[in-house]
């Protein structure tokens, strides 16, 4: 009698425990996943604003992480205030470059300096956390918007599947329509290849 005691109080705590553990840990690593997106989402706004375009490629964008460069130009000088005061802002800077009060100069810095520092594991950036190295699905684009403009878009997404293996199966099942429920795609996801967006469906 009091083994079956300890055994029915076990298995009712364990029936409250479980989708409070459940919860937890999905929590944990879906804001893994989110810290991951946001990177790619800040590489690809960079390879962007060099090539003009993103990529579908994470091998293009590891590579670019490492060795491309960004063109700093930093002005050095100050704008007399008089001029400021005579010509406004625009006149009086032109004024200041062309008479040598200001001098710009342009140096080169890395990218993966300037965006996450030299340390920034750049090999796993592809790989969804908790899952056994499945990449992000990425793909690239562009559309043609309502105005009859050729837009760039990208998209990168993980799916719940994946990311929620190896948790209890019922409660990821139902999770998973949930979250589909609210937000149309089963699973984590920034940009869209139909409009240019990089907002992620977290957000």
């Amino acid at each position: 009698m009091i083994i079956a005691i300890f055994v029915l109080g076990y298995l009712i705590v364990e029936s409250i425990m479980r989708p409070i553990r459940f919860k937890r840990q999905a929590a944990e690593r879906e804001r893994a996943v989110i810290t991951k997106l946001e990177d790619i989402r800040e590489a690809q706004k960079a390879y962007k604003d060099v090539y003009k375009r993103y990529t579908g490629s994470f091998d293009t964008l590891e590579m670019f992480l490492r060795n491309d460069s960004f063109t700093v130009t930093k002005a050095i000088g100050q704008i007399p205030e008089e001029w400021l005061e005579e010509l406004g802002l625009e006149e009086a800077r032109q004024k200041a470059i062309e008479e040598g009060v200001i001098v710009r100069e342009t140096t080169k810095r890395q990218v993966l300096d300037s965006l996450f520092g030299k340390a920034y594991p750049v090999d796993s950036m592809k790989y969804v956390p908790y899952t056994n190295q499945i990449e992000f699905d990425i793909e690239s684009s562009e559309v043609l918007t309502s105005s009859n403009l050729m837009v760039q878009v990208v998209e990168v997404k993980a799916y719940y599947e994946d990311l929620l293996k190896g948790l209890n199966e019922q409660l990821a099942i139902n999770y998973i329509d949930q979250k589909e429920t609210m937000t149309g795609f089963p699973g984590i996801k920034f940009g869209s290849l139909e409009e240019g967006t990089l907002s992620g469906n977290w957000e």
